[in-house]
């Protein structure tokens, strides 16, 4: 039996998690058009749920966000917000049904089952899970009807961490925008515009907006926007030294020397920011929570139900990362050299 996703503790107003999916199989599906089909679809359901996307990165057989899940609200939204939500992902048809009922049943009197409507219909808002089966769905029915296929086009259930605002966000988003990179597609990562941070270069507005709130958590302070972006480059580009190109005349890989990468898992000691974000990290996808050791011991203590009862305490260090601990204990390979070979594009 499947449980729930991992909360935060309960003073956290928003949840950050990093969510990963993957096409079935692995295959390389993804080109230019779906990936900017799968954004268009992405900031749909993004308008509908209220879940904020931070950044992205879309592949071509899979895709990173960094979501920002707040709260549920104490008081639903009113009648004209909530339609104004819903024509981002419901069919005109669907949409005047909706108008027309709760339009109808006012005029009626029938106010219970107005708000039994409306909850029907917030039940879809504020949630993780809803927002992440909404866009699947949805890009997989069209991508099934644009190909002619059939079946599910995503592979299992989506993984998802739960990310404590600050350091451990700005390295997460820094993370996901580096992956076109690891993979060799591109040498900087704003030349990858289906990606927050190429997108926020290219001048989308949302794209800028959320690369400013993880800048402004990291700091713990207001930034204005451009410099927001001017130190989120600057974050980022401490993983920008370049790999020479190989002897054959390929493009250079970035990434740390592999016999710098065995030292420091024998040594069990730190690698810097820039080293990190160049190699393939296991606890940002499979790390179930991540963060300062204080919100780990928080979120573990919110779910202790989950552990048995030998397990005194949640927090685990992350190898190579000084202060960041996660729930899962990986010390298997937790950290390799650049992406695994099913993410590159062929």
């Amino acid at each position: 039996m499947r449980q729930a996703r991992l909360k935060a503790p309960d003073h956290h107003e928003v949840a950050y998690y990093h969510v990963i999916s993957r096409v079935v199989n692995r295959t390389f599906v993804l080109g230019e058009q779906e990936r900017e089909r799968f954004v268009e679809m992405m900031r749909c359901y993004e308008h509908f749920c209220g879940v904020r996307v931070l950044t992205y990165g879309v592949l071509s057989n899979h895709f990173h966000l960094l979501l920002a899940s707040p709260r549920r609200p104490a008081q639903l939204p009113g009648d004209e917000e909530l339609l104004a939500r819903a024509k981002a992902v419901y069919s005109p048809q669907a949409l005047a049904m909706l108008r027309w009922k709760l339009e109808q049943w006012r005029k009626d009197g029938a106010l219970a089952q107005v708000e039994a409507l409306r909850s029907q219909v917030c039940a879809r808002m504020w949630d993780l899970g809803s927002y992440m089966k909404g866009l699947k769905q949805r890009f997989g029915g069209w991508f099934n009807r644009r190909s002619g296929r059939r079946g599910t086009l995503w592979e299992e259930r989506f993984k998802s961490v739960l990310v404590e605002g600050g350091e451990a966000l700005a390295v997460i988003a820094a993370y996901i925008d580096l992956n076109s990179v690891r993979a060799g597609l591109v040498g900087d990562p704003k030349d990858w515009r289906w990606s927050g941070y190429g997108a926020a270069l290219g001048g989308v507005r949302k794209a800028r907006s959320g690369l400013r709130e993880v800048m402004r958590l990291h700091r713990g302070a207001e930034i204005g926007e451009k410099e927001a972006l001017e130190a989120y480059r600057a974050f980022i580009f401490e993983a920008a030294e370049e790999r020479a190109p190989g002897s054959n005349g390929a493009r250079g890989r970035r990434g740390a020397k592999s016999e710098a990468v065995a030292e420091v898992r024998l040594a069990a000691g730190a690698l810097s920011r820039g080293e990190l974000l160049r190699h393939r990290v296991r606890h940002f996808a499979d790390g179930a929570a991540l963060g300062t050791k204080g919100f780990v011991e928080a979120v573990f203590q919110k779910e202790r139900h989950r552990f048995g009862p030998g397990r005194k305490t949640g927090a685990r260090a992350v190898i190579g990362i000084d202060g960041m601990c996660a729930l899962r204990d990986l010390k298997k390979n937790p950290i390799s050299e650049s992406q695994m070979p099913e993410d590159r594009m062929q």
